[in-house]
């Protein structure tokens, strides 16, 4: 689900929530630079802010875990509202090979 991601130092940065539990969420950005410690707010769409602390950082992801747990029925209702924002994955199909232009 689209969010937004604000920093202590006043950074925001346009994110995906790519999973969320009533404890945290995984979130992803290309321009996402944030180390484990860093304290954020992450923003969902048509929500309230979240706090929360990052626990792990890597390859444009971040795990954050809340200051205050979700309700387990808040957190449902988000996967079922956002659960075909994304495409699903396309299956690889083998083709014959192309000529990249010289």
């Amino acid at each position: 689900m689209p969010a937004r991601c604000r920093m202590l130092s006043g950074f925001v940065e346009d994110v995906v929530i790519r999973d969320i539990s009533p404890e945290g969420c995984r979130i992803m950005s290309f321009a996402l630079n944030i180390r484990p410690g860093t304290r954020v707010v992450v923003r969902p769409t048509g929500m309230e802010g979240l706090c929360g602390t990052v626990r792990w950082s890597g390859r444009h992801e971040c795990g954050i875990e809340f200051e205050r747990p979700l309700h387990p029925a808040v957190a449902e209702h988000m996967h079922r509202c956002y659960a075909t924002f994304l495409p699903p994955e396309v299956p690889y199909r083998a083709e014959a090979p192309r000529r990249l232009a010289a």
